[in-house]
């Protein structure tokens, strides 16, 4: 089948000249894109028509070689190199492929010859109390980040001046080296990539365009949130280059060791130390909590690790769900610093329980008969 005249696909003259291309282009790889036109193949081809044209008319060089020779001229040069997609018009479709659908369908570049690029993310570790993750705080953080100067509004050049013209790539912030049938395409040395220079550097920058200031936010902890979590601020970041976005600003949070309690996701846990006596004859123990204190009742016979759960009384998670239960581990306490009378009475205490026999320390006669089965069993 024999293909189109280029001029005719894009509808413009034989004299049009680029900007005229350009725009022509822009209208119809908008109008037949294949993600506007889905499950349409006549629009797929023509796109793909119009792609060729572009790429073909966009170059000079091939321009040339259609204008005098047609598609045959065309065809007879694809072996040296001229083929579609090769030399400066991949790269022009591939400038204005993104400027046409960069920003209709999320796609594009970040950054490119005009220098427009999204500022950095920044990341701020906050460390705080557990008793702000629980219940929820403001701060204000302190955060150091980059922002175009104010002097030179962010061009880097010395005001009354403006950069200019990078006179080794003519802007294009790229060269291109022919090395035999190949051609190969560099970062410009001169510019490096940026298409300009700048002949009077700005005095407050340097001609850097940017300045290192710190700056002071207000951000609100919500209840519940634990060590690992990430809170994400939109904007805050570093400002973006030449109308760029800006980046955002994600403060991970890290709560500090509590001298009380850990904590396992919802759950907290404490060590609760009580006297022998209390263990043994039962009582009670004045236990703290994240919201006030509570009456633990120990019941008579209670031995050292036993835990208690008091409902409710953990954390409510960030992202919903039940509120946790808080964990006292009890820690029979032994008396230290006994007077000769009280170490007298303990004494007696203690002929007393073994007169019981083995039903006053039924674990320990338990492990004691555990023990000799074991010598037992490796004696043969």
């Amino acid at each position: 089948m024999a293909k189109r005249d280029y001029y005719e696909v894009l509808g413009v003259s034989r004299g049009a000249a680029a900007d005229e291309l350009k725009k022509a282009y822009r209208r119809l790889a908008m109008k037949n894109h294949p993600d506007r036109n889905p499950d349409d193949t006549a629009a797929e081809a023509r796109f793909k028509e119009i792609k060729e044209a572009y790429e073909v008319l966009s170059d000079e060089r091939r321009r040339a070689t259609y204008d005098q020779f047609g598609h045959e001229g065309l065809d007879a040069s694809m072996g040296r190199g001229g083929g579609p997609g090769a030399g400066a018009s991949g790269d022009a479709f591939a400038d204005i492929f993104g400027d046409v659908f960069g920003d209709i369908f999320g796609g594009g570049r970040r950054g490119g010859r005009n220098g427009v690029y999204r500022g950095a993310d920044l990341r701020y570790e906050l460390a705080i109390d557990l008793e702000k993750a629980v219940f929820g705080d403001t701060v204000e953080l302190r955060i150091p980040a980059e922002e175009d100067c104010s002097r030179c509004e962010g061009t880097g050049a010395e005001p009354g001046t403006k950069p200019v013209t990078c006179p080794t790539c003519n802007g294009a912030g790229q060269v291109r080296m022919q090395q035999g049938f190949f051609s190969v395409q560099q970062t410009c040395p001169t510019c490096r990539g940026t298409g300009r220079i700048i002949k009077d550097p700005c005095t407050a920058c340097s001609g850097r365009g940017r300045v290192r200031r710190d700056k002071t936010l207000s951000v609100k902890v919500p209840p519940g949130v634990d060590t690992g979590d990430r809170i994400r601020l939109s904007g805050e970041g570093e400002a973006g280059r030449n109308g760029g976005p800006p980046g955002d600003l994600y403060v991970d949070i890290a709560v500090k060791p509590h001298a009380i309690f850990s904590r396992e996701g919802a759950d907290l846990h404490c060590e609760v130390p009580v006297a022998f006596t209390t263990a043994a004859l039962g009582g009670s123990v004045e236990v703290p909590t994240l919201d006030g204190s509570v009456t633990l009742k120990i019941p008579p016979e209670t031995q050292s690790g036993r835990a208690f759960r008091m409902r409710g009384k953990g954390v409510r998670p960030v992202r919903g769900g039940p509120q946790g239960d808080l964990y006292c581990r009890v820690t029979v306490e032994t008396p230290v610093n006994l007077t000769g009378e009280q170490k007298e009475l303990l004494q007696q205490f203690d002929d007393a329980l073994h007169h019981g026999g083995a039903k006053h320390n039924p674990r320990s006669r338990s492990w004691m008969d555990g023990v000799k089965r074991f010598f037992e069993s490796i004696g043969g």
